[in-house]
């Protein structure tokens, strides 16, 4: 079984991680023991006796470092490979997450008292890879929801009150793979929006909606050195063309910005070795930006941009083989505290926290199959920190959160059963 993302079958994995190549000579040691959260549990996390649907009541998993884990949504055998912060459904106030199945399915899921409901449309039959929701379409009211398959198939998904939604399909792109799905008003040189989709093989097109009818064009704009497994949007600037961060197999953390629909590269950081995930910080702002991304190996690295547009790379932690998933956000009390969850084949939910001037990993669960991304968003007002949501082969889709009142000084709470 693989994935729109690089994910591989178990014997593949096996293959990845006996044949994948030693860290160069400059990559980081790891911190000394003491500074080193302790080794992990082999035993993956367990769930809370009785009821174990999350559509009937919330589903305690155990977590670590003092953190809390809920169950989501768990297909057993059938992988989850993406995961997003979502609002789909505005009559409803509370947290929704997207999902992209193995089988070709959107899982739309709302929350209600720790319960979440999944609201499923598409039917591609093979892997969803991409995800996208915006405005794009002038001739649909609101945003839409713009999904890519291992069919080369692109779906457009709309959204009806209360809980309901429609698929239909605009684009297809023969003997591609689309992978990662970008959107917006991308080139300033152009009127309206735009969605590039990210292929495998390593391909970059450009889908617009007709002013008429329903029907879209999909223009090639060229050939990619390798494929592309993730891009996000850099702080929008007035007069510029939009900045997309990529990273992908060929192993570089690239920017990409149209032109008239004629594409632009710059190299920021480039490794001997695949690259799959790329994050931003919250706080990005044109003049200073933060990004993280993850590489095959195990490796992370912090890249910060100046406000000269000068780019300077570090490498921050040396993980196990596999780095899946790569989150950014305020998970810690103090927000003076530089944090960023990694996530991967390794199982585990890794913290790395930057105090003091010190990077320190802890692990914050342990899921019972290999992880593929992970995350972040604001699922739980209790606490003044970001949530996780993390997924993977498990089939499962994990809420992680800090307990309710970390972070607020003086504000009462009720104590919290523990999982036993």
């Amino acid at each position: 079984m693989s994935t729109g993302e690089g994910v591989v079958s178990r014997s593949s994995l096996l293959l990845f991680v006996l044949g994948t190549s030693c860290l160069s000579a400059q990559a980081v040691l790891p911190p000394p023991a003491e500074d080193r959260a302790p080794r992990p549990p082999t035993a993956p996390s367990r769930e809370s006796p009785g009821v174990q649907d999350p559509t009937k009541a919330e589903v305690k998993l155990s977590a670590l470092s003092g953190w809390n884990a809920t169950l989501v949504m768990d297909q057993g055998p059938v992988g989850i490979w993406t995961v997003a912060e979502v609002k789909a459904f505005p009559a409803y106030a509370c947290p929704e997450i997207a999902a992209l199945d193995d089988r070709g399915r959107l899982h739309l899921l709302w929350s209600y008292s720790g319960k979440w409901t999944p609201v499923t449309t598409v039917n591609d039959g093979k892997w969803l890879g991409g995800f996208v929701h915006g405005d794009l379409d002038p001739r649909l009211a609101g945003p839409e929801i713009y999904v890519g398959s291992q069919n080369g198939n692109v779906w457009q998904v709309t959204t009806h009150e209360p809980v309901f939604c429609s698929s239909r399909l605009v684009a297809q792109i023969p003997g591609r793979e689309i992978h990662t799905l970008v959107g917006g008003d991308l080139d300033p040189a152009t009127p309206g929006s735009e969605l590039l989709a990210f292929t495998n093989p390593g391909g970059l097109y450009l889908l617009r909606p007709k002013s008429d009818g329903e029907a879209w064009t999909t223009t090639p704009l060229g050939d990619l050195r390798g494929r592309i497994r993730d891009a996000v949007l850099l702080p929008e600037e007035a007069g510029r063309s939009r900045e997309i961060a990529t990273v992908g197999r060929h192993g570089r953390f690239e920017i990409l910005t149209l032109a008239a629909g004629v594409p632009a590269w710059s190299v920021v950081h480039e490794a001997p070795m695949g690259m799959g995930r790329v994050a931003l910080r919250s706080d990005a702002r044109p003049e200073s930006v933060v990004a993280y991304t993850v590489a095959d190996d195990g490796r992370v690295w912090r890249h910060e941009r100046n406000a000269a547009r000068e780019w300077r790379t570090e490498l921050i932690y040396v993980g196990d083989q596999g780095m899946r998933g790569c989150a950014a956000g305020r998970f810690d009390a103090d927000p003076a505290v530089e944090t960023v969850a990694v996530y991967g084949y390794f199982k585990r939910v890794e913290l790395l926290s930057k105090r003091d001037g010190v990077w320190r990993a802890e692990t914050l669960f342990v899921d019972r199959d290999a992880g593929h991304w992970i995350t972040r968003g604001e699922y739980d007002g209790r606490n003044a920190t970001d949530e996780l949501v993390a997924t993977g082969y498990s089939g499962r889709i994990v809420l992680l959160s800090r307990p309710p009142g970390y972070g607020l000084p003086g504000v009462l709470t009720a104590p919290v059963p523990e999982v036993r």
